[in-house]
């Protein structure tokens, strides 16, 4: 019991300094691979077989006519 619940009180001071840990403006961020046809954005980190399978999928067009800007 009163271990237990030093415990729980330690622990609530270390958590409660932190601040919110959510990551969308950091994502939002980094979506800079924008489809020129359809404006759709795309992660950095996103590969050419993703992009090109959008730009076949939904646009019957190549990775260089949806995204001109992209180097591998």
């Amino acid at each position: 019991g009163a271990k237990a619940a030093q415990k729980r009180e330690r622990n609530a001071g270390k958590n409660a300094d932190k601040g919110p840990t959510s990551k969308t403006k950091v994502n939002e961020a980094a979506k800079n691979i924008v489809c020129q046809t359809c404006r759709q954005t795309f992660l950095l980190t996103t590969r050419a077989p993703a992009l090109e399978e959008h730009a076949q999928n939904k646009h019957s067009k190549t990775l260089a006519e949806c995204f001109p800007n992209f180097t591998k």
